[in-house]
């Protein structure tokens, strides 16, 4: 069987089906295929959260020390697993290049733009699609233990607050009153007003109902098994359920690209960076609003009958185990902050591997080999938050549009 569209997107997640709702609905013929389920890979287990505020860049200046550490210590929020790998040794490379000052200005720039885009186009996405996916705009809450942790926090608000994110600052006692689910001792906190989370799962479903009702075709469980290329383009994609032609091709496979490129003879430096989330029964008290434990890189979202923690950052190649001890990990570090019982219950415990690029940025753009192959990939942990811009700046270059920002900081030519 074959079949021919205008686009066809490989990858099912949030930032595929981002951009077929943003082709389907400007008029592109677009396909969309996944070798699994539509919405659960990466973009299932993430923390709920679109919060600008966190538009980071994985590599930070003063990080060189703190990743040394971090490699020594498998119990570490960032954890980087050694691995006779030229991928890593490479990434790491570039990893170390950008802990700049200069270089994270940059990103920060970038990334606060595409998701301050994309939180506007999630208000009105409900509306837009029919199906409701729980957006709140309850805020987003850091709290620190210790005065480098405030210091941290504090500094995060600073360096957003130019980019008209408000933030402000909470003292020990202020902080207490304000989150009374939190416990043990506390340095104070920041509180971000405007920071919204939703259902990540009926997220990406009401992005894949909105792209079918402007004529999209999604197709689950398709597995690409190799290429047809010619003459510096892609002609089509031998898949398990046929052949499919198109015009331009979306590559949107999150930490799975890295080996689709290479067979393509692309270079597309993305690690997976290998993270849980845990959905066990709301706390007592529980907390009222989303909280960064920051300390320790736990991510906490109240949810209607439960609540989830997730966090770790575990830098590998394509090691999909889990890992108990990272696991553990999480629960220790929420203990500190609340009110967690010593038997842990819990009925998910989901892991996923975030697609990192070693400067913190998506790639999103044209590599130099292939004409018609664009590149919508390595969202680290910003994919949720940063999805409709994402699909946005694709369908732009696609159709060969000015997108509404820079599309420089994310191209594909960069590595």
């Amino acid at each position: 069987m074959e079949t021919k569209s205008d686009v066809l997107i490989i990858g099912g997640g949030v930032v595929g089906l981002s951009c077929a709702y943003e082709l389907a609905r400007r008029g592109v013929g677009v396909t969309v295929i996944d070798k699994g389920e539509m919405g659960y890979g990466c973009s299932y287990g993430n923390a709920g959260w679109i919060t600008p505020c966190f538009a980071m860049p994985l590599p930070m200046p003063g990080m060189l020390l703190k990743s040394v550490g971090w490699l020594l210590d498998p119990d570490s929020p960032l954890y980087i697993k050694p691995a006779p790998s030229r991928l890593l040794a490479q990434w790491l490379v570039r990893f170390m290049l950008a802990m700049n000052h200069k270089q994270m200005m940059r990103s920060v720039a970038a990334l606060t733009e595409i998701s301050l885009y994309s939180s506007d186009a999630y208000t009105k996405l409900e509306g837009e699609t029919g199906h409701a996916f729980g957006l709140r705009k309850d805020g987003l809450l850091m709290a620190a233990q210790t005065k480098s942790g405030l210091k941290y926090a504090v500094e995060e608000m600073n360096l957003v607050a130019g980019h008209g994110i408000p933030g402000r600052k909470l003292e020990a006692d202020e902080l207490r009153a304000f989150e009374p689910s939190l416990t043990g001792p506390l340095e104070g906190g920041v509180f971000f007003p405007d920071e919204m989370h939703a259902e990540p799962l009926q997220v990406t479903r009401a992005l894949a109902k909105g792209a079918v009702a402007h004529g999209a075709k999604l197709l689950s469980q398709t597995e690409i098994i190799d290429f047809e290329t010619q003459d510096g383009r892609v002609v089509s994609a031998r898949t398990t359920r046929g052949v499919y032609r198109a015009d331009q091709f979306v590559l949107a496979m999150g930490a799975w690209s890295t080996p689709m490129a290479s067979s393509l003879g692309l270079n597309v430096p993305v690690l997976g960076g290998k993270g849980y989330a845990l959905i066990t029964k709301p706390l007592a008290p529980n907390p009222l609003r989303p909280l960064m434990l920051v300390e320790k890189k736990v991510a906490v979202t109240p949810r209607e009958g439960s609540l989830r923690l997730a966090g770790t950052l575990e830098l590998v190649k394509g090691d999909f185990i889990i890992t108990p001890r990272r696991v553990d990990a999480i629960i220790r570090g929420a203990r500190e902050f609340l009110n967690v019982p010593e038997a842990f219950e819990y009925s998910e415990i989901w892991r996923g591997l975030r697609p990192c690029t070693p400067d913190g940025v998506p790639v999103i753009g044209y590599p130099k080999k292939l004409a018609n192959l664009l590149l919508c990939t390595g969202h680290q942990m910003l994919g949720l938050q940063s999805a409709p811009g994402s699909g946005r700046l694709a369908a732009d270059l696609l159709l060969g549009k000015t997108p509404p920002f820079d599309p420089t900081p994310f191209r594909a030519t960069r590595f």
